[in-house]
């Protein structure tokens, strides 16, 4: 089960099929977008459920990320809304 506080809905992401060289496909839509790989991390942890901040830290440990990576993961957050990928969550 999601957590609630969570910015987005893990399970909307969950139909995504995302490749290793960066490709993207929603099969609900049939679009197709790409992403580097530090993108492509953060998806999978978004699809993993995991909250910005565990996100964040993830992504510094693994790209050697600077203190900017929480305003780069709500920046991720924001595009995928404004792609239909996920919606906002309304609060409980």
């Amino acid at each position: 089960m999601p957590t609630p506080d969570l910015p987005y809905d893990p399970a909307e992401l969950r139909t995504l099929a995302l490749s290793d060289t960066g490709f993207i496909f929603d099969p609900r839509t049939g679009h197709s977008y790409s992403a580097n790989a530090t993108g492509l991390a953060t998806l999978a942890a978004m699809k993993d459920g995991l909250d910005p901040a565990a996100i964040a830290t993830k992504l510094r440990a693994e790209f050697k990320g600077g203190a900017a990576v929480e305003d780069d993961v709500a920046g991720f957050v924001d595009l995928l809304r404004e792609l239909g990928l996920v919606r906002a969550r309304s609060a409980p």
